[in-house]
Order: structure tokens, then sequence, then C-alpha cells
């Protein structure tokens, strides 16, 4: 059987392997909590909105440090389990998170997780030759700097122009 490849053609590929692997067992860790169905996704969104009280969708992007429409889905996900409410804002466009009575009770067990999760993260990235995190921030950086998209536009700029004369390839 051949190695999976290892270069930066199979990137994004090998980028949600390795969420997969993080998320998976964080969320198995929620499972081993008594908490199943509870996601990895959930507890950035509880955490901030414990600490600062009732935010937009969009200071909670902010926040949390994802894309407006991320943080709306997951936010819809967390109504559907009765983690959070959500309220008209003071325009019609914006629209209030809260914490429901069922997430409050989760406060504490959601503290210890993160503590746990975050000593975990330290010791793994003790194990790389870079930390993880700082590869993260600097890649994001690199990607609002200059998207992928145009990257590979620059890499072959017949590439959609032939497409689009010949759809039918």
């Amino acid at each position: 059987m051949a190695s999976p490849a290892t270069g930066p053609e199979l990137l994004g590929t090998r980028l949600r392997h390795l969420l997969d692997l993080l998320d998976g067992d964080v969320a198995a860790v929620y499972t081993d909590l008594g908490l199943d169905g509870f996601r990895p996704r959930f507890t950035p969104v509880i955490r901030v909105l414990a600490a600062s009280g009732p935010s937009s969708i969009r200071d909670l992007a902010r926040a949390i440090g994802v894309t407006h429409s991320a943080a709306s889905q997951t936010v819809a996900q967390m109504v559907k389990q009765d983690l959070v409410a959500i309220t008209p804002g003071e325009d019609a466009r914006r629209r209030i998170v809260s914490l429901s009575p069922k997430a409050e009770p989760l406060l504490p067990v959601l503290d210890a997780e993160w503590a746990a999760t975050a000593a975990a993260a330290t010791e793994f990235e003790a194990e790389l030759s870079f930390p993880l995190s700082r590869l993260i921030d600097e890649a994001l950086d690199a990607l609002r700097r200059r998207p992928m998209r145009r990257r590979i536009a620059d890499a072959n700029p017949d590439l959609i122009a032939r497409a689009r004369a010949d759809p039918g390839r």
C-alpha cells in the first residue's frame, strides 16, 4: 500500500483529517462526560456568552475567530439542542444569542473540560517541531492577505478561461 501524500497538494484533505482526529476525540470526551451530541464547536460560544452575556452573532463570530456564517450555523445547531436562545436585536437584522437554562448548569464541567483540553493541546504542541497554533495563525494571516483562489488563478492564469471556453470537456 502506498504511503499517503505528504506534500502541499493534499493540504485541505490532510487538514480535514487532522481536524477530524482532534474534534472526534474531544467529542468522545463530551460523550464520556454524559454530554451526548455536544459538539466541540459549542464550547467557545457557551464560554463567550457566560463571560460576556448575550451577544449578537457577529460579536460571537469575532470573539471566537470564525466567520459570521460559521457562527450562525453553530448557533442554529445549539438552538436545536436548547443550549441557547435567540431574540431579535435593535434592528431586524441583528439576532441576540443568550444561554438557555439548560446550558448554565453545564458551565462547571465545560470549564474543567476546557482546561484539560488546553493542557492536552499544550502537551501535543510540545511534541511538534513547530507549534501548530502559531502555524495556523500564520496560515490564516497569509490567506487573508492573498486567498487560495487568487493563488490558484496566479499559478495557472488560463485555467478558468479555458474551462469557460470549453465547458463540456
